[in-house]
């Protein structure tokens, strides 16, 4: 499958601002089973972007506008090849589990073994597992595709009722939350049964037409997990969607969590506050620009707000 994806993202400042400073994890990967063709970035004001392949193989690309501006825009496209992946078995042995066990002992799998930012036990996630019965009673794969489908069922999905650095804890004592909490939640519940399990930055493709109605927003980036299994490698799972990942999900970046991999992060230096916008479009021919699109691609204005002399630039993934 070949999948077109545009990316846009405007930053309005109330004020002019003297510099800003960002890097951007927006090009697919190109490993396993997907193929990014071509990838082009675009900045306003004008500069030239740098790019470098982190150390789990992100592309990063990253500058500096040091002049002084009141808008900052990207825009991120891409022509990516997707091919379907081995279809999962049902189960695995339960032998899987000592097979796991000596893969984690070797250490290679350790920075996705351990706790990381957002990802890390609290008496609530204890808790849950609990309730949901997180444990090593069933194989290694029977076990993840039941606590996908659990983490649908008992979240809800509602935008913006976190934000970019909300803790686990957040979206499980509300019950509800945006792909990158119910990834990080799954992400925390899956380490702590010994599975190496990574968080995947990226995109996916809605089917309007698709039986299974995906909760996740159409217009933004989406996240969800990867765990690694005897036999079969890294397999994704979508607890936001109940999904297993497959030729829909197009992956752009993999880290430990959000915190490894956020679509945009910078700073500013001035006194003004700054206002984001956001739209991603995924198709599989040419996309016209709508309505929404072309206002974020000619102007923007900030509202007035507190003053910083220096703010953090992120987005979340919804």
């Amino acid at each position: 499958m070949i999948y077109l994806t545009r990316h846009i993202t405007r930053y309005g400042y109330s004020a002019p601002i003297r510099e800003s400073i960002m890097e951007v994890h927006m090009q697919p990967r190109s490993d396993g089973n997907q193929r990014c063709i071509e990838f082009n970035l675009t900045v306003r004001p004008h500069t030239r972007p740098t790019s470098y392949h982190d150390y789990q193989g992100n592309v990063v690309h990253h500058f500096d506008i040091p002049g002084q501006h009141d808008q900052l825009f990207l825009l991120a496209e891409s022509t990516v090849e997707v091919n379907p992946l081995t279809p999962l078995p049902e189960s695995l042995p339960q032998t899987a589990w000592d097979d796991l066990d000596g893969l984690t002992k070797s250490g290679e799998f350790w920075d996705y073994i351990q706790p990381s930012v957002f990802a890390r036990p609290t008496p609530l996630l204890e808790e849950l597992a609990a309730e949901l019965r997180v444990d090593r009673s069933r194989d290694p794969l029977s076990t993840l595709l039941a606590l996908n489908s659990a983490l649908y069922g008992v979240f809800s999905y509602v935008p913006q009722s976190t934000t970019v650095d909300s803790a686990i804890d957040d979206a499980i004592a509300h019950r509800s939350g945006v792909c990158q909490d119910f990834s990080h939640i799954m992400i925390t519940l899956v380490r702590g049964l010994g599975i190496p399990c990574r968080y995947v930055s990226g995109y996916l493709y809605h089917q309007r037409n698709d039986k299974h109605h995906d909760r996740s927003e159409e217009d933004a980036s989406h996240a969800w997990i990867e765990a690694f299994l005897p036999g079969l490698g890294w397999r994704g799972f979508d607890p936001t969607n109940n999904l297993v990942a497959g030729e829909r999900h197009i992956r752009v970046a993999e880290g430990r969590d959000y915190a490894d991999v956020p679509p945009t992060r910078g700073v500013f230096k001035g006194q003004a506050s700054s206002e984001l916008g956001v739209s991603v479009r995924i198709a599989q021919s040419y996309i016209p620009l709508d309505a929404e699109e072309k206002v974020l691609m000619t102007t923007v204005a900030a509202p007035p707000a507190p003053m910083k002399r220096i703010d953090q630039q992120q987005q979340q993934q919804q």
